[in-house]
């Protein structure tokens, strides 16, 4: 069997720790298809969060306590970058994160594409499935907020956390995806599934700035393998982050039955042949869509790989 993931972010990541567990038990082989729409680059650094996420999770090397980054981080680099004014103060960069943002942008400048070095630092990390970026090329999700009395577009990672996203917001774009192609081994991978899964996460700012790129929804659309969601809401709230303000911009109920309604049935033109829903949300319809509910909480890895087996099994 070959699983294809659609994700990003933290709750993407854990989610690929269940993915694994249970290909190794049935013996299936997985490939990630990761976000960069959260990329940028910072004290001339290329930051790739959601791949990072992914890497430090399944390489067992995460702070399981934030969440994100590397356990036993510490911050000596950023104090002294404070100490001397360095802009921007809002995002942090801990002293062993910096080495692999040091890796990728020395890789890169080279002249590697994206998914060459990911494979590279994935030979120290071992995650155990094939990560992918969405495209090499440069795809950044941006906010247009109002800001300094009109109208600004400023980085996600920016709106996230410097803003906590706290101020007015009227769309995401997507800088570059018109441009952008799919990473090499992307769409062959898709075409190639016995299984998409989409991962339970954030759908506005995670899921979509993959499918913006050109040719990754039409090749998710038409791939004869069934599509299945795993959906990242819970009782109407969001299991973690902050993806209630993200579907409030885009004018979706934060509900299991909203973001199932914002990716559509594969029949309507839409993505979705099942969804994945929790307990608590029992119930939900989503037009032309299976909807089965199991216990969502990825409490442990166990857990988690109950939530694969029951998305496999809607198939």
């Amino acid at each position: 069997m070959r699983i294809v993931v659609l994700t990003g972010g933290i709750g993407g990541a854990r989610f690929l720790l269940g993915v694994r567990a249970y290909a190794r038990e049935v013996g299936a082989e997985v490939t990630a298809v990761v976000n960069v729409g959260d990329d940028l680059r910072l004290h001339g650094l290329r930051i790739c969060p959601d791949l990072d996420s992914v890497l430090y999770t399944l390489g067992g090397g995460a702070d399981p306590q934030r969440g994100w980054g590397r356990v036993d981080e510490s911050w000596t680099v950023k104090n002294e970058l404070a100490a001397y004014g360095a802009e921007p103060s809002w995002f942090g960069l801990g002293d062993r994160d910096i080495a692999t943002h040091l890796v990728r942008t020395t890789m890169l400048d080279a002249g590697y594409p994206l998914h060459q070095v990911t494979e590279a630092l994935a030979t120290r990390w071992q995650p155990g499935v094939r990560l992918l970026p969405a495209t090499d090329d440069r795809l950044e999700t941006h906010a247009v907020t109002d800001l300094d009395g009109g109208q600004r577009a400023i980085h996600f990672q920016e709106w996230w956390v410097r803003y906590r996203a706290e101020i007015p917001t009227h769309r995401f774009v997507f800088v570059g995806a018109e441009s952008a192609k799919p990473a090499p081994g992307v769409t062959e991978a898709i075409a190639g599934a016995d299984v998409l899964l989409v991962a339970p996460s954030n759908p506005v700012v995670s899921i979509a700035p993959i499918l913006a790129v050109p040719g990754l929804r039409e090749a998710v659309t038409t791939s004869p393998a069934p599509v299945v969601g795993v959906s990242p809401i819970i009782g109407g709230a969001p299991v973690r982050g902050m993806a209630d303000r993200c579907l409030a911009v885009v004018g979706v109920e934060c509900t299991a039955g909203g973001v199932g309604g914002l990716y559509g049935s594969r029949a309507a033109g839409g993505l979705l042949d099942g969804w994945l829903v929790a307990e608590e949300d029992a119930g939900t319809l989503v037009p032309d869509v299976t909807v089965r509910a199991v216990p969502l909480l990825m409490t442990d890895e166990a857990a988690t790989a109950a939530m694969v087996r029951a998305a496999v099994e809607l198939t």
